[in-house]
């Protein structure tokens, strides 16, 4: 089995492969959601991106780092505008296609593994809570991310809030006894027959993100709500 399904996925697609997307397994309350993850969409251009997006490349200053940038199209943009910008992944494939397609400073790591750097901007997104997997696993991801921000810089995350998926037919919510926080899911990708093993990750409502924050020294306003749920963060050190 491959370690590595998503950096498979995308360097299939840089190199002209493309034969398939990733299905994503999603459990939920012991229910299982089966979706598809474009591969082109993981290229897509600045014009093609969702506006809460675009609105955090907008708020990107000064020594960026691009968390979980994937095929890097977040960096490249950044670079574009002539913008300092890092593209780190844990996914090896990953950071070979943000290499290949022009990213210019890359770091292959996981995020909470990385030290000794310091940045003005941290951009988590596509659901950049997720990271976190667990909602007891935020604080300590914060303080992570926390550690790598210059005085006067700047966390830009996004989430969703999934309480929508435990809405029943008469707009009432349900979340089964049995359950800790709703956000808290397994995900699996599966690639060519593949699937990598689950792994946690987390979708969590801004009220729970800003009352984390809080906590972990941190100032958290709400800068954009999406269509379905979503929104953009930005987290600044308590002065």
């Amino acid at each position: 089995m491959s370690e590595d399904l998503y950096g498979n996925a995308l360097l299939d697609y840089h190199n002209g492969k493309y034969s398939e997307d990733i299905t994503t397994h999603m459990t939920i309350a012991g229910d299982e959601v089966k979706d598809d993850l474009p591969l082109p969409y993981l290229f897509r251009t600045f014009e093609e991106m969702p506006s809460i997006e675009q609105k955090a490349l907008q708020l990107a200053s000064g020594k960026i780092l691009d968390i979980g940038a994937g095929a890097g199209s977040h960096s490249l943009y950044l670079q574009e505008q002539n913008k300092e910008v890092t593209a780190v992944d844990v996914s090896k494939g990953a950071i070979e296609v943000c290499k290949a397609r022009g990213v210019q400073n890359v770091i292959n790591t996981n995020i909470l593994q990385l030290k000794n750097q310091k940045y003005d901007t941290l951009l988590a997104l596509m659901n950049g809570t997720g990271l976190a997997g667990k909602l007891d696993k935020l604080g300590p991801f914060l303080l992570q991310l926390k550690s790598l921000l210059n005085v006067g810089g700047q966390l830009l995350i996004d989430s969703s809030d999934i309480i929508y998926m435990y809405e029943d037919e008469t707009g009432d919510h349900w979340i089964p006894a049995d359950s800790k926080y709703y956000g808290e899911v397994s995900f699996q990708m599966e690639f060519q027959n593949e699937k990598e093993p689950p792994f946690d990750w987390l979708y969590v409502d801004f009220n729970t993100l800003k009352r984390c924050a809080d906590f972990n020294g941190f100032d958290c306003a709400l800068v954009l709500e999406g269509n379905h749920y979503d929104y953009l963060a930005k987290l600044t050190l308590k002065k």
